[in-house]
């Protein structure tokens, strides 16, 4: 199994002016990097993180799925996705963001159910109202 997070560089690093797509964009990235480190605790063999930049065409790094709108009777690629390769060769394209974080915090929900160290990600105020919203029940003491 492989995930592929895609994002915006620009957009990670604020330049395009938007604050809490900024603060999203960075919680995805750091809850990536976190799974990535713990990739084998929940059976993936590769996590990619992929950062594009205006002046690049934006191949995935590793699996070949990108998304697109059309905005203005012209096709645009979305600069922020994330896809899921299973066992079964099926890919599962996530390209709302709210999905794309939820998508991950459950996988360090998962990380954090086999593992004793702490693998939480300090999230920013909207990725956290985002994945609260989702209850993924990562509350061990419920499960007792």
């Amino acid at each position: 199994m492989r995930l592929e997070l895609r994002v915006c560089q620009h957009c990670l690093d604020g330049d395009h002016g938007n604050e809490k797509r900024t603060a999203l964009l960075n919680d995805m990235v750091n809850c990536a990097e976190q799974i990535k480190k713990h990739k084998e605790v929940i059976d993936l063999d590769e996590v990619h993180i992929r950062r594009v930049k205006d002046d690049e065409p934006g191949k995935p790094a590793a699996l070949p799925v990108v998304s697109a709108t059309i905005q203005n009777d012209q096709v645009v690629l979305n600069d922020t996705q994330l896809v899921a390769e299973g066992q079964d060769g099926n890919m599962l394209l996530y390209a709302n963001p709210d999905d794309v974080l939820t998508v991950l915090a459950g996988n360090l929900d998962e990380i954090s159910k086999a593992v004793t160290e702490d693998v939480t990600v300090d999230l920013s105020p909207i990725g956290a109202e985002i994945v609260s919203e989702a209850d993924l029940g990562a509350n061990r003491e419920q499960e007792q």
